[in-house]
């Protein structure tokens, strides 16, 4: 079932060759491989994996608070303009397509490439989710259907946001720590939800930063990242 489910996720990944040729910086073959990097999630019955049980308490008390519920339910949308622009605030800048777009095109060309680096533990791992462990439905009932029955480990949400946080605080090291405060939040939001175990997120930051690391060897890369730092640079003195 695992095999099948990777060769269904490498056939997607391949389908789209052409258009990954245009906005990542590597393919899904040149990522390293998470699944000989990450270890395996928690069993059932082991210490972990009480942790994260214990953490899906945590998580489902934290929605009563109204505010930090709303903030999950944001945190819960895919789209990468959302995801960027949830950062606008510690990064002290508004980012868009046509105000930064030189930030706006690195950003979107890196996700789009550490995105990838979860394909393979998704369909190797193939962990099942909290809310459906516990027959619960999840806090974001908008998106239940969409992630029902995908893996659980790592969490794409929590890999895209952290690398963001660590692209935007290269661009803009004041804001660093403000960026990474945003980028923890985010991580959590997944587990409040009831979409993501703990160590899910946990090692998701990891898988984040392994991808980011990988980014650094290549020179479109860089070349984009020294002209967001231009851009950045720029509008910062217009202020």
């Amino acid at each position: 079932m695992r095999k099948t489910l990777l060769l269904v996720a490498l056939l997607a990944v391949s389908c789209g060759t052409a258009r990954q040729a245009a906005d990542t910086y590597f393919t899904i073959d040149e990522m390293p491989d998470l699944v000989k990097c990450l270890p395996a999630p928690p069993e059932p019955g082991s210490a972990g994996f009480a942790y994260d049980s214990t953490r899906y308490e945590w998580g489902k008390l934290q929605r009563l608070d109204p505010e930090r519920a709303a903030l999950a339910d944001h945190d819960a949308i895919w789209t990468l303009p959302d995801l960027f622009t949830t950062f606008n605030e510690p990064f002290g800048m508004e980012l868009s397509p046509e105000g930064t777009p030189q930030i706006w095109k690195l950003l979107e060309e890196s996700i789009n490439t550490i995105s990838l680096i979860r394909i393979r533990p998704k369909a190797h791992f193939h962990r099942i989710r909290p809310f459906e462990y516990f027959n619960e439905p999840l806090l974001t009932t908008w998106e239940e259907a969409e992630v029902r029955g995908e893996g659980s480990y790592p969490s794409g949400h929590t890999i895209r946001s952290w690398a963001v946080a660590m692209i935007l605080a290269e661009i803009n090291p004041d804001a660093a720590e403000a960026l990474y405060a945003r980028g923890w939040i985010y991580g959590d939001s997944r587990v409040i939800v009831g979409a993501h175990w703990q160590s899910d997120v946990n090692n998701s930051r990891v898988a984040a930063a392994i991808g980011y690391a990988h980014l650094q060897s290549s020179p479109a890369f860089r070349a984009q990242m020294e002209r967001a730092k231009k851009e950045f640079r720029r509008l910062q003195r217009r202020r």
